[in-house]
């Protein structure tokens, strides 16, 4: 069982990045009603992305298009599971990692998941088909100075993931020239990342146009519970402004480190990611240590 009395709770959802071959596997192996999941979300996009999730190959698994639908649906299968066995206390909060908002919303009630799955799979597709420029973590170096670097060097700050990893973006030309500067700056480290595309920049901005009508003809509903959300850190319930959250969030900043103190300062001392791997763990735990975060993988095994 989880703790009686864990504090005010968020769940968070990992955004690209968390997947791997076999992930959610053994949910579906042991419960029809996730298995069941799998083969709705088969059903609704058309192909079988369950088999692909479950047995690759990689390479398969990590075209866009099939990542992030692939990511989704291990969210949500993993929100099923830890629910079902009553290791998921309340949350004051939810909150997603770019991708992860959507996974974030089904949580909270605000978007159905079938709606969720298409509109990501389109999402992937659409930053395949523009995929252009390159991005890098700026590694031990205050967000501000990495913004500096990145204005001068004409990339965008993609990612504030925390206090000492921030993501750039942009051409390949702009964001080599920032990482060279922010190794003059003292960086510790300047990584060029394995993207197929300039994420969270204005090159995404064919991307934002072709869903900005999908999202905008979606349903949604009042969250449960609110989404901080990645464009500015505020505290989002109502459907039109969740709708903006989403277009917004495609070529607009990931601000995690500011979502995260948002929900600290809401009172939350627990986090719960809520999808395959750590990677929201890991950032969590460099922008608040004080904090509790425990992985939907971990609160399983320890069932």
């Amino acid at each position: 069982m989880a703790d009686a009395s864990p504090g005010r709770v968020a769940w968070v959802f990992p955004g690209q990045g968390s997947q791997r071959v076999g992930m959610g596997r053994d949910l579906a192996e042991a419960d029809d009603e996730i298995a069941g999941l799998y083969a709705r979300a088969d059903a609704a996009l058309g192909f079988g992305l369950s088999e692909i999730i479950f047995s690759g190959p990689d390479e398969a698994l990590q075209q866009t298009p099939v990542q992030q639908p692939a990511i989704l649906l291990t969210s949500v299968a993993y929100l099923r599971a830890l629910q079902k066995r009553s290791l998921l206390p309340d949350a004051a909060f939810v909150a997603g990692h770019s991708l992860g908002e959507y996974a974030a919303l089904v949580a909270a009630g605000a978007l159905e998941f079938v709606d969720a799955l298409r509109l990501v799979r389109r999402r992937g597709e659409l930053m395949q088909e523009h995929g252009t420029g390159a991005m890098a973590a700026i590694l031990g170096m205050p967000p501000d100075e990495v913004a500096s670097v990145a204005r001068k060097a004409g990339a965008e700050v993609a990612n504030f993931n925390a206090p000492d990893q921030t993501t750039v973006s942009g051409t390949r030309e702009a964001v080599e020239r920032a990482m060279a500067l922010a190794k003059e700056r003292g960086a510790k480290r300047a990584i060029l990342l394995p993207v197929s595309a300039a994420f969270h920049s204005s090159l995404m901005a064919p991307a934002e146009a072709g869903m900005r009508p999908l999202i905008e003809q979606t349903a949604f509903r009042p969250a449960a519970m609110p989404l901080v959300g990645n464009v500015d850190a505020r505290p989002l319930t109502e459907p039109e402004a969740l709708r903006q959250e989403l277009i917004g969030q495609i070529r607009g900043s990931v601000r995690w480190v500011d979502s995260v103190r948002v929900m600290r300062e809401g009172g939350v001392t627990t986090f719960y990611e809520v999808g395959p791997g750590k990677v929201l763990a890991g950032l969590i735990g460099r922008c608040a240590p004080e904090v509790t975060v425990v992985t939907a993988e971990r609160a399983l095994a320890g069932a």
